[in-house]
């Protein structure tokens, strides 16, 4: 099974999966997980290049961050294990980590791939987001069902018990302060966007209700080599239900700016 748990290294003050050789690709997961979740994509990437998906801080093996918790302190500690310039890819938060990586560290970043990003939220959605982090508990995961729904059609599927696995053991002060950073987050602002210097690709799937097509298009239009990807028939959690389309961007990106 691809979203078995695999063996870790030290990344810094990060834990990490990494498999192959050659020009790096990181890959950075979203809240709650942790990185089994790019199990579709570590074996195909890895031919011909090396892959590194480390646990954010607070998830996997991964330790939690103390005192004050920003999106830039995730960033930092993803820039201060990449050695030499990469191909930067991330899903949901890991996406926002990505774009900001891309925006703070260029001289690192070779091209990013940001998988169901946010991007201006609305006002109602972003009071849902909000409403969900401030239910949330250091002591406790409480029932993954909510999110599963909002991520899944079927919550039997293999992709969806995985992501259940996951999100009852995590860490829940972790989780809490990811998801925290993630639902003050609006996205990459414009000023930002229209910076960046490198290939940028925002994909997303066409069912995704919360990380809209309109917001990986809007994103694309303001990034000066950006271009975006729909995805048909997918929803929030693409890179694992829908793999094949996910690797094929991924790659293509790959082969131009890593060569």
């Amino acid at each position: 099974m691809i979203w078995t748990i695999r063996q870790r290294s030290d990344l810094g003050a990060l834990r990490a999966i990494r498999q192959g050789q050659g020009p790096k690709i990181v890959l950075l997961h979203g809240v709650g997980l942790r990185a089994e979740a790019w199990g579709a994509q570590i074996g195909p990437l890895s031919q011909g290049f090396e892959v590194i998906a480390p646990d954010m801080a607070g998830h996997g093996e991964s330790a939690t961050l103390a005192g004050e918790i920003s999106l830039g302190r995730y960033s930092d500690l993803v820039a201060e294990v990449i050695e030499e310039s990469a191909l930067v890819v991330g899903h949901s938060m890991g996406a926002m980590i990505a774009l900001d990586l891309a925006a703070r560290y260029p001289q690192k970043v070779r091209g990013v791939v940001a998988l169901n990003s946010i991007f201006e939220r609305s006002p109602e959605a972003a009071k849902a987001v909000r409403k969900r982090a401030a239910g949330l508990s250091e002591s406790a995961v409480g029932d993954p069902t909510p999110t599963l729904l909002r991520w899944f059609d079927d919550l039997q599927s293999p992709e969806a018990l995985a992501c259940r696995d996951w999100l009852i053991g995590a860490d829940p002060k972790g989780y809490k302060a990811a998801y925290g950073v993630f639902a003050t987050s609006d996205g990459p602002s414009r000023s930002a966007l229209a910076a960046l210097e490198m290939p940028a690709l925002f994909m997303t799937g066409a069912l995704e209700p919360n990380s809209t097509p309109a917001m990986s298009q809007a994103m694309a239009s303001l990034a000066p080599k950006g271009r975006a990807v729909i995805v048909e028939g997918a929803a929030h959690m693409m890179p694992m239900t829908h793999g094949d389309e996910v690797n094929r961007a991924i790659l293509a990106l790959a082969a131009e700016v890593l060569g």
